[in-house]
C-alpha cells in the first residue's frame, strides 16, 4: 500500500484573514476514520498558500479596472487584490501554524518578488501555478532554491511542459506534475483523466499526480487508482462564504470524505494477481457449490454423472474433480440432495 501526498489548497480562501487560514489548516488537519471497519486513516499531508507581488502581478489598466461583483473586496480589481494579500510575516506565521498541526507547507510564488517569503521559512515545496508554466524566469530563480518543485500543467501542453522541466533539471530532480485542468469548474468532459497514464509512461522519473478542479470528491480517488501519487484540492471553511473560489472548493465534511475515499481507495489497490483471499473463505464454504447426489445413493451403489448436482455449501468436492467419484461405491446411504463427502466412498 502506498500513500497519497494529500495538499489542501487554501489559495485565497483565507479571505485576507490568518485567523480564517489558521482555522481552515485546523479542520482539515482533523483526524479520518472509516466507521464500518473502524480504520484509523493518515489524515491530509500538506496545505497550500499563494504569495503574489502585486507589482508584477497585471498592468496598470488592469490593476485599475472596477471590480464590483458579489465577491469583490474592492473598488477596483487591485484593491480587492491588495485586500487578499498577505504579507511574507503572516505567511510565515500560518507555515509555523500548521507545522504545529503536523500538517506540511506548499508555497505557490507568483513573481520572483515573491521570494522573499523564503528568506522567514522554507516550505516543504514550491508550486508553480499552472498561470506560469511558461514564466521562464521565475521557474529559473524557484529552481535555484534547490527546494522540491511541484508543476501544474492546467495551461499547458508537452512544449510548454518540457521547457520548464529544462530550467528546473539544471538545478534539481526533485519534481513532481500535476495533471490540471484550469477551468473552474472542470467540465466532466474536459478532464481528461487519461493524461495521467501519458505522464506515468513519459516522465516516469518524475513524481505524477492531480490537481482537480472538478465538483465532488469522485474524481481524485479514481486518480489514485490511475496512479496520481499526490493530490490537490481547493479547501475551505465555509463554501458559500464570499470568495471567488469559495463554492468551488470543499468545506470540512467534504475533505473529510475526500480524505477517507483517497486512503480507502490506496487500500482497495492491492497486488497484481489473482488469489483467494483469507478473508472469503469463510464465504466461499457457506456459498461455493459442491458435488451433491441427485437421488438417493444406497450403500453399495456405483456413482454415475446422472447421479450428480450441484449444491452449497462449498467444502466438498467440485466439478473439476467429478471424475474422482464417478465409478465409485458408495459405503453408506446418502440422501437425496446432499453433498458427497470423501468419507462416503469405498
Amino acid at each position: 500500500m502506498t500513500s497519497t501526498y494529500i495538499i489542501g489548497e487554501i489559495g485565497q480562501n483565507h479571505n485576507g484573514s490568518v485567523d480564517i487560514a489558521k482555522l481552515i489548516i485546523e479542520l482539515v488537519s482533523r483526524p479520518v476514520k472509516e466507521e464500518v471497519f473502524g480504520l484509523n486513516l493518515k489524515p491530509i499531508n500538506a496545505v497550500k498558500m499563494q504569495k503574489r507581488d502585486l507589482s508584477e502581478e497585471l498592468t496598470e489598466s488592469q490593476m485599475n479596472r472596477p471590480y464590483d461583483n458579489p465577491n469583490s473586496f474592492g473598488r477596483t480589481y487591485g484593491e480587492h487584490r491588495a485586500f487578499l494579500e498577505l504579507t511574507d510575516e503572516e505567511h510565515f506565521e500560518i507555515y509555523k501554524f500548521a507545522k504545529e498541526r503536523g500538517v506540511e507547507f506548499v508555497e505557490t510564488l507568483c513573481s520572483k518578488g515573491c521570494l522573499s517569503l523564503l528568506k522567514l521559512f522554507t516550505p516543504n515545496f514550491l508550486k508553480v501555478a499552472s498561470r506560469d508554466l511558461t514564466n521562464l524566469p521565475l521557474i529559473e530563480l524557484m529552481a535555484e532554491t534547490k527546494i522540491p518543485i511541484i508543476l501544474s500543467t492546467g495551461m499547458g501542453g508537452k512544449r510548454e511542459l518540457d521547457e520548464a522541466l529544462d530550467i528546473i533539471t539544471k538545478h534539481h530532480s526533485n519534481i513532481s506534475i500535476l495533471h490540471c485542468v484550469s477551468q473552474y469548474p472542470t467540465h466532466p468532459d474536459n478532464l481528461n483523466l487519461k493524461t495521467l497514464t501519458y505522464l506515468l509512461k513519459n516522465y516516469e522519473q518524475y513524481k505524477i499526480g492531480f490537481s482537480d478542479h472538478t465538483i465532488g470528491i469522485a474524481a481524485p480517488p479514481i486518480a489514485v487508482a490511475m496512479g496520481a501519487k499526490i493530490i490537490e484540492k481547493h479547501v475551505t471553511i465555509d463554501r458559500w462564504m464570499k470568495g471567488t473560489d469559495q463554492i468551488g472548493s470543499l468545506g470540512p465534511d467534504g475533505v473529510g470524505r475526500m480524505i477517507r475515499d483517497i486512503r480507502i481507495a490506496e487500500r482497495w489497490m492491492g497486488v497484481e494477481d489473482i488469489y483467494i483471499d483469507n478473508c472469503v473463505l469463510e464465504a466461499k464454504i457457506k456459498l461455493e457449490r459442491s458435488i451433491a447426489t441427485k437421488k438417493e445413493l444406497k450403500t453399495g451403489e456405483i456413482i454415475t454423472e446422472e447421479d450428480l448436482q450441484l449444491l452449497s455449501p462449498g467444502d466438498g468436492y467440485k466439478w473439476s474433480q467429478r471424475n474422482e467419484l464417478i465409478g465409485r461405491t458408495v459405503n453408506q446411504t446418502i440422501p437425496i440432495n446432499e453433498i458427497i463427502y470423501k468419507d462416503f466412498l469405498k
